[in-house]
């Protein structure tokens, strides 16, 4: 039997505010635990929550940019349920009115074809503190630092039907959250992870499947990863006559499998009603339009236009505009290369990209900056060095050795382009290689393109590497073909 998967997510993104969602507890990551815990975190008897207004904000710039439905009123709700860190026994989150409704956002597939997913919902929320299992023994540790810290639950439609597309729906959402500023989107603290709903139907049958709920993921890698062994383990389940349980299941990455962790809730199960203690919100249109008047160029669109005014590829586009900080550094090299923008794309696609892979650094920490590579791509362009030379320039800059022109100048990296100098070298190769120059010459026009590498590569060789490399090759074809 032909199996179809059907996959929707609810990413969880810590907004960027510097106070929780409902106190003026502190949100800073790393600092020691429950010290940023205030009476209101702990739901201690006579407090009151107070709305953060930054992250109603925060929500309906998200909101416009996935163009949904910003409502005039939404409400807070308790959402009943108990666990050691989560201090009040509920957690204040919204159900029926959320603050964005329906929107939608585009991803692109291998193929290079997009495909629209549905958004149902975006809503804010307050986290729950943290259980700490190392250390105590048969103990539990329980920081409350976290309890409080305001999320933005985004809830995907059902919309995706491989991993490969929820890892594209997740990485755009990465992306908007990001150029917005509101949120840090850092996977390693915790600041946006996802829940991944998986479920198998026949290929062709309009009903969906019974899902799973695969839960808190922090990396697009394991995303992939887990719902890949998920539609598998659900299909094997089937094959064999079995039923899937409706369930929620956690993702070990060091055994690559998922594994039983609790029997899936239903909303009634959690026992929804409106927080007494919260007013609704009430959102004019007049503050719609003025968020909306501030929103930044997002990446659908400022990809269209480095495709447009750069001239760029669609992939080069896309992967320099994946990133805010990729895009910032790329225009500002642009600038600094003198509006140079291929070869721009090209270093930073290429070299710079490879040596932050290879460093496991982010493109903020880059050793060379775009104004300091902008600068060598001058030098390039002017002739001063050639693309051969500009690697060891890059990598010397990588290592901290000064700019594109003091280390040129120190390191006697200059271009060969006297005309004579490079005569010379041509004709000591030609001299000393008799048998490559009859083979060359006794060879089809069409041959002797491909043997003319030889000569060139020795004069480089002789030049150590210095040698215009357009120079050497007219000289060579102007003395070997006389």
């Amino acid at each position: 039997m032909e199996w179809e998967t059907v996959i929707g997510l609810e990413i969880h993104t810590q907004l960027a505010t510097e106070s929780k969602i409902f106190s003026g507890a502190a949100t800073a990551y790393g600092a020691e635990p429950n010290v940023q815990a205030c009476a209101v975190d702990l739901g201690l008897p006579g407090v009151l929550p107070v709305i953060n207004e930054q992250a109603i904000q925060m929500a309906i710039k998200f909101g416009l940019a996935i163009e949904a439905e910003i409502p005039e009123r939404s409400i807070f709700a308790r959402k009943n349920y108990f666990y050691p860190d989560l201090p009040k026994g509920y957690q204040i989150s919204q159900f029926e009115l959320p603050i964005v409704s329906k929107g939608h956002i585009d991803i692109q597939l291998e193929d290079g074809s997009s495909k629209t997913i549905g958004v149902t919902r975006a809503h804010l929320e307050e986290d729950a503190g943290k259980s700490m299992h190392e250390g105590f023994g048969k103990l539990t540790g329980i920081d409350l630092n976290r309890a409080g810290t305001p999320l933005l639950e985004i809830v995907s439609e059902p919309d995706m039907r491989n991993a490969k597309e929820a890892v594209a729906y997740m990485k755009k959402i990465h992306s908007i959250v990001r150029y917005l500023e509101i949120s840090d989107g850092n996977m390693q603290e915790g600041s946006f992870r996802c829940d991944a709903n998986v479920s198998v139907r026949p290929k062709g049958q309009d009903e969906f499947g019974t899902r799973t709920e695969l839960k808190n993921i922090n990396s697009f890698r394991f995303v992939e990863q887990a719902i890949n062994y998920e539609i598998e383990r659900q299909i094997d389940v089937l094959e064999e006559g079995s039923e899937i349980v409706q369930e929620t299941r956690l993702y070990d990455p060091n055994k690559n499998e998922t594994r039983s962790m609790r029997s899936k809730e239903e909303a009634n199960d959690y026992r929804y009603f409106p927080d007494p203690d919260l007013l609704p919100v009430q959102i004019e249109q007049s503050l719609i339009d003025e968020i909306k008047s501030h929103l930044p160029e997002l990446p659908d669109a400022k990809k269209q236009r480095f495709i447009e005014s750069f001239k760029l590829s669609d992939d080069d586009a896309t992967l320099l505009t994946s990133q805010k900080e990729i895009a910032d550094f790329f225009e500002a090299c642009v600038d600094a290369a003198g509006g140079e923008t291929k070869l721009s794309a090209n270093w930073i696609t290429g070299e710079l990209t490879a040596n932050l892979n290879k460093e496991n650094m982010d493109i903020t920490d880059s050793p060379v900056t775009a104004e300091m590579l902008g600068s060598m791509i001058k030098r390039i362009q002017d002739n001063t060095i050639s693309g051969k030379i500009a690697k060891q320039v890059f990598e010397a800059m990588w290592n901290g050795e000064g700019d594109a022109d003091s280390i040129i100048e120190n390191k006697g990296l200059k271009q060969v382009t006297d005309t004579s100098a490079i005569e010379k070298l041509v004709d000591d190769v030609i001299a000393n290689s008799p048998d490559q120059v009859k083979q060359y010459q006794e060879s089809p026009p069409e041959k002797q393109g491909k043997l003319i590498g030889y000569f060139v590569g020795q004069v480089m060789k002789q030049s150590q590497g210095k040698a215009n490399p357009k120079q050497v090759n007219e000289l060579l074809k102007q003395k070997l073909n006389s």
